[in-house]
């Protein structure tokens, strides 16, 4: 059995880690990796894959920045010369991305069977690209891999077929316990001055966030408010 999997962007790196190393088990699978190339310089992709230590992708389409609708059609394009090659019985996209359904898409109207990990998941909120993107591909997969009980109440309600869903479990947690020894050995909090208790990690990557610039502010000063009423909070502890 041939599977093309692919990945685009970061959160999918570590979603695929696990499954390739899975496949490594299996003689009688042949797994191909491509990589879009929808992040693609050294911090957002060349790193996850030596720190996670995936294979090096078979093909990548190097596809690059643009808008929502070009990225797409763009991956499409070039995506589509790689299944009509390599005839795979699967494709199997990770994630919410472009990449994701752009490559779903392609493997559903080339007549190759769809495997969608993580399926399922739902903000309910249209106005974010990754929960198109999640809908779409969902709707047009032939294997659904759910991570957790919402996900396949979610497909469920939404009329997919219940011997197309799979509850499977987290593959982000395979991750991370693949990976907790290399973590605990770090010298990351030694590196940056820190111990264990005193910083929190904050992502803001969601356009929603981060492009509106009252929003932002907002988002700001509630951390400043969290930080500041932490701080009273240990003064009184302390005191």
């Amino acid at each position: 059995m041939k599977i093309i999997n692919v990945v685009g962007a970061r959160p999918n790196f570590m979603k695929i880690g696990p499954l390739m190393a899975e496949y490594k088990k299996y003689a009688q699978i042949e797994a191909v990796l491509v990589h879009t190339g929808q992040h693609y310089d050294e911090k957002m992709s060349d790193l996850f894959f030596r720190q996670l230590e995936i294979p090096e992708p078979d093909i990548n389409l190097e596809v690059g920045s643009t808008s929502h609708t070009v990225q797409t059609a763009e991956i499409m394009k070039r995506f589509e010369p790689v299944v009509l090659e390599h005839k795979p019985d699967v494709v199997l996209v990770v994630g919410d991305v472009n990449s994701t359904i752009a490559c779903g898409l392609v493997a559903v109207k080339s007549g190759v069977k769809l495997a969608h990990v993580e399926a399922g998941l739902r903000s309910f909120d249209r106005s974010m690209p990754e929960e198109i993107n999640r809908i779409l591909t969902d709707s047009i997969s032939d294997l659904l891999f759910c991570t957790e009980q919402s996900g396949v109440d979610n497909l469920l309600r939404e009329g997919i077929a219940k011997e197309k869903i799979f509850l499977v479990g987290n593959v982000m947690i395979d991750t991370l316990l693949r990976n907790k020894v290399k973590a605990d050995d770090s010298n990351i909090l030694y590196q940056l001055n820190l111990n264990g208790n005193d910083f929190a990690v904050v992502t803001l990557h969601r356009p929603s966030n981060v492009d509106d610039v009252v929003v932002f502010e907002r988002i700001l000063d509630s951390l400043e408010v969290i930080h500041n009423t932490n701080l009273r909070k240990q003064s009184v502890l302390i005191s």
